[in-house]
């Protein structure tokens, strides 16, 4: 394998990631969600609870190889990249909060969406931040000290919490991050779909999502440097297998928790991250498993956040269109006409959602085809 070659499991790895978020993100019916594809309802963690981690993590993975020519960079250039990137992810996010513009209401009239109600953050908010903040520490206190600084926030966040939490710090309305949220963002501007005012997306838990980014910057920066090393991928493991356990011990005080994004959930889904990536290296590298398998992630993971938007963008389309004298959206006309008397209620629900992760592959396939690649 040539020395300068990228990983294909690095890149399967996202396309995976980006695969499992349309998959657990368009389900045909909410109400009908096998339990595997629905997040944590407060503490824990499901198979659902690891995906935004795990993309945050490929970020990171996607960040060693992009970040070498930095050195080549003035200070000014390197600022100007990150901000850019940043500043343009953020409100490609902020702009799929606006989309469509406005909603039907029950009798088939389109109101258009009223800002003062308009959500500021989200995912791909988060994404950009955390890249912004972990590009900085590793560009400027190189890899070592962003480590160190990485490390340090998850100590400070646990404090943070603790402290200055209420009495019950680790609720979702007793955290530390939800004053700060209402404070900065307001109640109006933040998300309300756990019928509270509460931003899963909040502040204060952006930072500790910057572990994912750094830890994945590490990883792949690792797996670069020692591809040819002996032992490389049982330390690999080994390192995984030690964040997971020191997770779970983390958790007895600290619990595991997706929607405050604390500390121990950090170190708990890095290391299945890296035991997956692990998983990957051994198949496709060193056993040579390439081919059509591989390719099927392969092509998500060549456009990654453009396929991303696109599902966001595709779903919220479907509101435009209203069928029948009940005006029903197409989204729910889909599902209830088509894919649940084809499948019933959760198969149908699942059917849904693999049509457009299959849908979405399409259009992935025909743009590697003609060697289009979207980089934001």
């Amino acid at each position: 394998m040539n020395q300068n070659q990228r990983f294909l499991s690095l890149d399967v790895f996202r396309g995976l990631t980006v695969a499992c978020m349309i998959l657990v993100n368009t389900p045909g019916s909410w109400k009908y969600v096998y339990a595997p594809l629905n997040h944590a309802k407060w503490d824990g963690c499901t198979p659902t609870d690891l995906v935004f981690p795990f993309f945050l993590f490929a970020v990171g993975n996607a960040m060693s190889f992009a970040m070498k020519k930095f050195n080549t960079l003035s200070n000014a250039q390197v600022l100007g990249k990150i901000f850019k990137r940043t500043i343009l992810i953020f409100f490609i996010g902020l702009f799929l909060n606006l989309y469509p513009f406005g909603r039907y209401d029950a009798e088939g009239h389109f109101n258009f969406i009223d800002l003062s109600n308009l959500r500021i953050l989200g995912v791909l908010q988060r994404i950009a931040l955390c890249y912004c903040i972990a590009a900085l520490l590793i560009h400027y206190l190189k890899p070592k000290g962003a480590f160190i600084a990485s490390c340090l926030i998850l100590l400070g966040y646990w404090a943070v919490m603790w402290f200055f939490g209420g009495s019950d710090p680790y609720s979702m309305t007793g955290h530390a991050g939800q004053a700060i949220d209402l404070a900065i963002l307001g109640e109006s501007h933040m998300y309300h779909g756990e019928g509270v005012a509460f931003e899963p997306e909040g502040l204060l838990s952006t930072l500790p999502a910057v572990g994912n980014v750094v830890f994945g910057f590490m990883v792949g920066d690792y797996v670069q440097k020692n591809r040819h090393a002996r032992g490389m991928l049982l330390k690999l493991v080994l390192a995984g297998s030690f964040l997971i356990a020191l997770a779970l011990l983390w958790s007895t005080v600290f619990p595991i928790n997706k929607k405050i994004w604390t500390s121990s959930y950090v170190l708990y889904t890095v290391g299945l991250a890296t035991l997956v990536l692990s998983v990957l290296i051994y198949l496709i590298e060193m056993k040579g498993w390439q081919g059509k398998g591989t390719y099927f992630f392969e092509v998500f993971g060549k456009n990654p956040l453009f396929i991303y938007v696109l599902s966001g963008l595709l779903v919220d389309t479907y509101s435009y269109f209203r069928l029948g004298e009940n005006h029903e959206g197409l989204y729910s006309w889909m599902y209830n006409s088509i894919f649940q008397p084809a499948f019933g209620d959760y198969p149908g629900s699942l059917a849904f959602a693999l049509f457009h992760v299959l849908l979405l592959w399409l259009i992935g396939w025909w743009m590697d085809r003609k060697k289009i690649y979207i980089r934001v």
